[in-house]
């Protein structure tokens, strides 16, 4: 289990900074006049919850993927990457451009491609795709808020 701290660390490391550049992109975001005064879905959690998701998921994936980098799976490592950047690109798109139209595109792409990594570790590496499911399960409540917001506003 040694040999997977150090991956570990560096892949929540990596989830971590992509939240903050994230942070940084959604700017006043959830304060924002524009985002306080849309039509939200019934369904909208509390914003702490948002926080505790994401660093959950940020924790859980970073261990997943330290897996996929022992073992030199580096097609999931590419896959890995094109969701890191997925990832960043739903905040501006969001909340400072507020297009929640292309923001549903890439939110919708985004939970297809964690789909696929989360299969892929399955047949590849075993029950390490448990520590997939909670970014999968967040990203389908996410993808049904997002679509929420673009149907009604």
């Amino acid at each position: 289990m040694k040999k997977y701290i150090l991956p570990s660390i560096i892949f929540i490391l990596i989830n971590f900074i992509g939240l903050a550049i994230g942070g940084i992109w959604t700017n006043q975001g959830v304060t924002s006049d524009w985002y306080n005064t849309a039509l939200k879905a019934p369904w909208t959690p509390p914003g702490w919850v948002f926080g505790a998701a994401w660093t959950l998921i940020a924790i859980t994936f970073g261990i997943a993927m330290s897996k996929v980098w022992r073992r030199k799976d580096n097609e999931l490592i590419v896959l890995f990457i094109l969701s890191w950047l997925m990832n960043l690109l739903w905040n501006p798109l969001f909340f400072l451009l507020q297009s929640t139209g292309l923001a549903l595109i890439v939110i919708i792409n985004l939970s297809l491609l964690v789909f696929a990594i989360t299969h892929y570790i399955r047949v590849r590496h075993g029950k390490w795709y448990l520590f997939c499911l909670p970014y999968f399960i967040w990203l389908q409540i996410a993808t049904s808020l997002n679509m929420y917001i673009w149907l009604m506003n």
